[in-house]
């Protein structure tokens, strides 16, 4: 339950990749749009989809209960579209709370795009805008960067920043300028509005420690290396826990927020492949299982 103690002292800020979180409709769009389709290879129906917004709802409102009010503000990864969030909102147990949406399709070649969840009774944003990462004088065929700077409702502003940046697809060295060029775009944003009042999130398909990082460590304090540090993961690869989802602070929060990553139990399944438990994701291989994501959820707390 919700206290008045709460919303003025604390701002409960998650993250989470939703893993092709795709509508159940072809729209022409493109490969992974006719595959996640009810014709398509998936199978991906509207019976399946409204399950997984189901689900995606049961795990924020078990966040809720954590922390004792509904996440502020969610950013979240591997979206097809603004449709997909309306329907996430409006058929499920989160339209009793008061979310906004922001959103805007990207040049991704699959077709995924990053986006916002606020609560309108905690904040609004002043200004939203999108950054399109660039390597050697083209713009990547990837995810935007989405920034907002935000109003809140005491009369502070805090600039978020929701980030997929490329993955290692094709090899790791091979993908590394990629993931520079979108790391690169993140530093030049927080030189343009300051990073004091920052906080990015994301998927950054890469741990703490990758020489990205080094681009932006003296903008930014990174909420995911003590985790990381510890052998803490956020998805689970041949049996090894890997932090690829976290929060990266201005100094203003350095010292006031803490990061978790959330194993929200039924979000979770066991690996009998590599004993332990890994995420339940909603596909393996082409195959339905019925989960969520391949991602944990990750939660920072902010403490004005």
């Amino acid at each position: 339950m919700e206290t008045k103690s709460a919303a003025q002292d604390s701002l409960v800020v998650m993250f989470w990749n939703l893993e092709n979180f795709f509508d159940y409709t072809d729209g022409g769009e493109g490969e992974s749009d006719r595959e996640f389709s009810s014709s398509g290879s998936r199978h991906w129906t509207k019976k399946r989809f409204y399950a997984k917004c189901d689900a995606v709802a049961k795990s924020i409102m078990w966040m809720g209960d954590r922390y004792g009010r509904m996440p502020d503000l969610i950013g979240l990864a591997e979206i097809e579209n603004k449709g997909v969030l309306h329907k996430l909102l409006k058929s499920t147990a989160l339209r009793k709370y008061d979310y906004d949406i922001i959103h805007y399709d990207s040049g991704d070649r699959r077709g995924i795009d990053v986006a916002f969840l606020y609560r309108k009774s905690v904040m609004h944003p002043e200004t939203v805008s999108v950054i399109k990462p660039e390597f050697d004088g083209q713009k990547l065929s990837t995810r935007d960067i989405l920034h907002s700077s935000m109003q809140i409702s005491d009369g502070s502003r805090i600039d978020f920043i929701v980030n997929h940046h490329p993955s290692k697809f094709g090899g790791e060295d091979e993908s590394e300028g990629r993931r520079n060029a979108a790391m690169k775009a993140l530093k030049m944003l927080c030189d343009s509005i300051g990073s004091a009042d920052v906080v990015a999130m994301g998927d950054f398909n890469d741990t703490p420690d990758g020489s990205a990082f080094d681009i932006i460590n003296n903008h930014l304090v990174n909420k995911g290396l003590e985790l990381h540090r510890k052998g803490e993961g956020t998805i689970r690869y041949e049996g090894k826990w890997e932090l690829i989802d976290m929060f990266l602070v201005g100094q203003e929060w350095s010292g006031s927020s803490a990061m978790e990553i959330c194993r929200v139990p039924f979000l979770m399944v066991w690996d009998r492949k590599h004993p332990g438990e890994k995420p339940f994701r909603t596909f393996s291989g082409p195959r339905y299982i019925g989960g969520v994501s391949d991602h944990c959820p990750i939660v920072l707390k902010l403490i004005k």
